[in-house]
């Protein structure tokens, strides 16, 4: 099995499957509404929707990184306030994120391996580094996301 076909089945777990961590982004997201998703849960601290827009702004940003583009890192860490709250607006979120999983897999799967030790030239890291970092990005705000739901459950 290639490599990149491994980095597939661990972008894919996460995202909908059986991953080691036995909790997937849609598996924590699916049952949340648009109301539970912009609660400010714990205050002061973000809520399931910025850290769900958190979290497609980076797979994007790293996309693009590995793609050849330089990017910049926003002041803001891509976490910006809720302005539409409307149910329509969270299904919307729920697709980005359908979206940039599916933008990842494509890539993936054309991706030249000879490219993974190619060095992003604005932190040093390794195309390799970044796109485990992006998996290990989404499993760090899963997390945080499964505890923030966790609110939700009687």
């Amino acid at each position: 099995m290639k490599e990149t076909e491994r980095i597939v089945k661990l972008f894919a777990d996460m995202y909908n499957g059986s991953p080691w961590i036995d909790s997937t982004i849609m598996g924590a997201l699916e049952n949340i509404s648009a109301e539970q998703a912009v609660a400010r849960v714990i205050e002061g601290r973000n809520s399931i929707w910025e850290l769900t827009n958190h979290m497609i702004s980076w797979r994007q940003n790293v996309l693009q990184r590995v793609q050849g583009k330089l990017m910049v890192s926003p002041d803001n860490n891509y976490i910006e306030p809720i302005t539409d709250t409307s149910e329509a607006a969270w299904q919307n979120t729920l697709k980005e994120m359908e979206n940039s999983q599916q933008e990842w897999i494509l890539f993936l799967k054309t991706f030249n391996e000879d490219a993974f030790e190619t060095m992003y030239p604005r932190n040093g890291m390794t195309y390799y580094e970044h796109i485990h970092g992006i998996i290990q990005h989404d499993a760090y705000h899963l997390g945080q996301i499964v505890m923030l739901a966790k609110s939700y459950r009687k």
